[in-house]
């Protein structure tokens, strides 16, 4: 049987040698330094408050980044200037967003209303990319149950959801989003009581019926209403 020829050392360096180890802590050091002056001169947030202009700037200063750190034919002066040139088109791009609304807007999207008292926007909903339970889950963690106990709800152009509540004494009946609850939907309308649209969140109290159309949607299907007030 052929013994197994196994090159340890192209699987630790690939095509380099150990002496080029000394310098890819250099270039990390210095590509590292670079970063974290770049961001600071770009007065960055927190990741979860970055709009979609930032996470570009970010993701294209990491990538400027990364190649200069391991790969020895790749020079540390050219990711500089790649770095300088983003951060520059950076302040230009926020001159102009604070010079123009039309133009932020562009760059930067604007809030949705998704949530106006206690039902959906629908057109702005399915403007969107956000689906119903991923909506549903973020709204269960924070502690609603119910559409009923929202005034409106935004999605911010962070991608927040915002959330403004009824006062408990204000709360009205509303599409329940609780695990399984939309799993009882139903066309026809057994017993008078508040029924809510499972499509848009419509509620109203129905007499019993065959089939009942939304007036807001004209879709059919329902499920009993919450009142329940907010979990705190």
């Amino acid at each position: 049987m052929a013994s197994l020829d196994f090159n340890w050392k192209e699987l630790l360096l690939g095509g380099e040698d150990w002496g080029f180890l000394p310098e890819v802590v250099l270039r990390t050091a210095i590509m590292f330094t670079v970063v974290v002056v770049s961001l600071s001169l770009l007065g960055k947030r927190g990741v979860k408050q970055l709009s979609i202009f930032e996470l570009v700037v970010i993701i294209s200063l990491g990538s400027a980044a990364g190649d200069p750190m391991f790969y020895k034919d790749v020079g540390i002066l050219p990711a500089m200037i790649v770095f300088i040139i983003i951060v520059g088109l950076y302040s230009l791009i926020t001159y102009f967003i604070g010079k123009n609304k039309r133009f932020e807007n562009l760059v930067e999207g604007k809030p949705v209303r998704l949530i106006k008292n206690g039902a959906f926007s629908i057109k702005n909903f399915s403007k969107e990319a956000i689906g119903e339970d991923e909506f549903f889950a973020e709204l269960r963690l924070q502690g609603v149950s119910q559409l009923g106990q929202i005034e409106e709800a935004i999605e911010e152009s962070s991608g927040h959801i915002s959330i403004f509540y009824y006062p408990d004494e204000e709360v009205k009946y509303g599409l329940p989003i609780m695990i399984d609850s939309l799993d009882a939907r139903q066309e026809e309308i057994k017993e008078h009581d508040y029924y809510a649209c499972t499509f848009c969140g419509y509620t109203d109290k129905l007499e019993p019926t065959i089939s009942v159309t939304c007036p807001k949607c004209n879709k059919n299907k329902w499920v009993k209403a919450s009142n329940k007030k907010r979990i705190r």
